[in-house]
Formats: structure tokens, C-alpha cells, sequence
């Protein structure tokens, strides 16, 4: 994934990041820029943190890769809007960075991203280093044969379009998109293209990142909505499963209520049956009580009442 430079003796006059100026003196060139750059970020995070379990990889947003010692020294650095870099620790001895020194490191980022705010000339531009002193060579050329990053892209934020720029055998080729419109950076697994909506109060289309089968790589509010979403319709199905548990309770105890009426019916019933038995009973003893005082033999009294003696 890592592209290395040759690594090389430095005299000890080379400066590291803490000795090379920070910042140009420039502003940032519209409000997007920003909050595109913390959206890259926030997005593509849980990615590198599957790729580097180690914690070895750095993201750059808008500062200097210093690649050739100058005067002034920012003369001798470009910086990308965007950039990551895989192999390298986030911190030098542990310290923030405040650039990225090839001379140091000797590791290329894998992918940088420009956000032109006009025509994108200046991304675009191939002028070559020159021996006119104070001439400065363009930002593509220096990303293509000196830092020799392997992925490029340039977003031009009026109109929203993107392209993307592969090194094949030491040259930028314009990468196609796919299927979907969007540019396949292999080494990340993931796909870069553009998404139109709402972010930081700014309806745009926004430079966003995909897995390789397609899905939006969702940013923190996003992730934590969608997690809400999961756990409401957790909640739903477990409120609905536990109104289908009372339903179940309830019928259970209809029928048990049904049954123990059918009990007490037929308890009843019986009850009703034992009394004719015994009234029965009793008239007939009576009656053969009544036959035996009129004189009747039991004979007599047992044929007169169809009795077995």
C-alpha cells in the first residue's frame, strides 16, 4: 500500500518538521474546504482503522509535504488539501506534526486530494522543475515525478466534478470511473465520487467516500443516527413482542376462564343430577314405606314399584 523513496544519508543540516515553517501565509480559498476536509476524514477513519491496527498511518489537511530543501523553504513543499499516508506513526516523538518531510520518512501518501476553487489549472499544472531561480514547478508534476503519489485527485468545487489520477510506470493516467461514477482506490478497498446533500449547513455536492460494494461510508452523526434508528427499532419490536406476549397472556387467561365455567357448569350439573337421585331416592322410599303400612307384601311392594328383591 505504501509507496517508499530510496532512503539516503542526510547531512545533519536537513531540517526536520519542527524546524520548517508550517504554514505559507495564504488563505484558505473558500468555506468548503474545511468541512470537506473534516468530512474525508471522519468518514474514511474506520477504514484505516481495520487497515492499521497498529495505529500507523497519518492524515494530512492542508499541510506541507516538504520534498526539496529551498529558500525559503516553502518554495520546496506542496500542500494538498487531503492527504493519507499509510506505515508512519501520527506523532513524532510524540509530537503533532506540523508537515510531512519525505527527507525523513522517505514514505509517499497514497492518495492526495486538491479542492480547486477555479478552473483547477494550478492542479493541473505539468511545468517541470527549472533552473530559473524562483521559478516554482506545478503541483501536478511534483506530485507525479518527485513525491511520485500514487493516487491523485482533483475536486473542482464550483461544478461539483471530480477526477482522479492513477500512476501506472511513472505517469498520472486519468482513472475511468465505475459503474456506480466513482473512482476505485484499491489499496484502501473503498471508492471516491461525489454526493450531493446537506453538511455543516451547506447544501453542495461534497466529495465522499464508498465501500467497494457500494455503500456510503457514513460520518459520526451519521453512524450514531443510524444507531438510534436500530436501537428504536429495537425498542419497537420488543414492545410489540411483549403486546403479543400480554395477547397470548390474556387469551391464555380467557380460556382458562372459559374452561373453569365449564368446570362450574358441569360441577353444577352434576349437583343437580345427585339431587334428582337422591329425591328419587327418597320417593321411593316413601313410596314402599307407604305400600308395606296399606298391608302389601314386599313382593307385592317390589312388583307394584318394577323393584328387584
Amino acid at each position: 500500500m505504501t509507496q517508499s523513496l530510496d532512503p539516503t544519508v542526510l547531512p545533519p543540516s536537513f531540517p526536520d518538521h519542527t524546524q520548517l515553517p508550517d504554514e505559507d501565509g495564504t488563505f484558505v480559498k473558500n468555506f468548503q474546504e474545511h468541512p470537506q476536509s473534516i468530512f474525508l476524514t471522519d468518514s474514511i477513519l474506520p477504514v484505516l482503522q481495520r487497515l492499521h491496527p497498529d495505529g500507523q498511518y497519518a492524515i494530512g489537511q492542508d499541510c506541507g509535504i516538504y520534498w526539496r530543501e529551498t529558500d525559503p523553504p516553502e518554495r520546496g513543499a506542496e500542500a494538498p488539501d487531503w492527504f493519507y499516508v499509510a506505515g508512519v506513526p501520527p506523532l513524532l516523538d510524540g509530537q503533532f506534526r506540523r508537515s510531512y518531510v519525505l527527507w525523513r520518512e522517505f514514505i509517499a501518501p497514497l492518495i492526495a486530494i486538491e479542492l480547486a476553487s477555479g478552473d483547477a489549472s494550478p492542479e493541473r499544472d505539468r511545468a517541470p522543475l527549472s533552473r530559473t531561480k524562483g521559478q516554482k514547478p506545478g503541483k501536478f508534476w511534483v506530485y507525479e515525478q518527485i513525491i511520485r503519489i500514487p493516487y491523485y485527485a482533483i475536486f473542482i468545487v464550483s461544478t461539483g466534478t471530480l477526477e482522479v489520477y492513477h500512476l501506472v510506470n511513472g505517469s498520472y493516467r486519468l482513472l475511468p470511473p465505475n459503474d456506480r461514477g466513482h473512482f476505485v482506490i484499491e489499496p484502501m478497498n473503498v471508492e471516491l465520487g461525489v454526493w450531493e446533500g446537506n453538511y455543516d449547513n451547506q447544501k453542495l455536492r461534497w466529495l465522499r467516500w464508498w465501500d467497494s460494494e457500494g455503500n456510503l461510508l457514513l460520518i459520526g452523526n451519521e453512524r450514531v443516527a443510524i444507531a438510534e434508528q436500530e436501537i428504536q427499532i429495537e425498542r419497537d419490536r420488543a414492545q410489540r413482542a411483549e403486546q403479543e406476549i400480554q395477547t397470548e397472556r390474556d387469551r391464555a387467561q380467557r380460556a382458562e376462564q372459559e374452561i373453569q365455567t365449564e368446570r362450574d357448569r358441569a360441577q353444577r350439573a352434576e349437583q343437580e343430577i345427585q339431587t334428582e337421585r337422591d329425591r328419587a331416592a327418597q320417593q321411593q322410599q316413601e313410596a314402599i314405606s307407604r305400600l308395606l303400612r296399606m298391608g302389601l307384601t314386599a313382593e307385592q311392594v317390589a312388583e307394584a314399584l318394577s323393584l328387584e328383591l
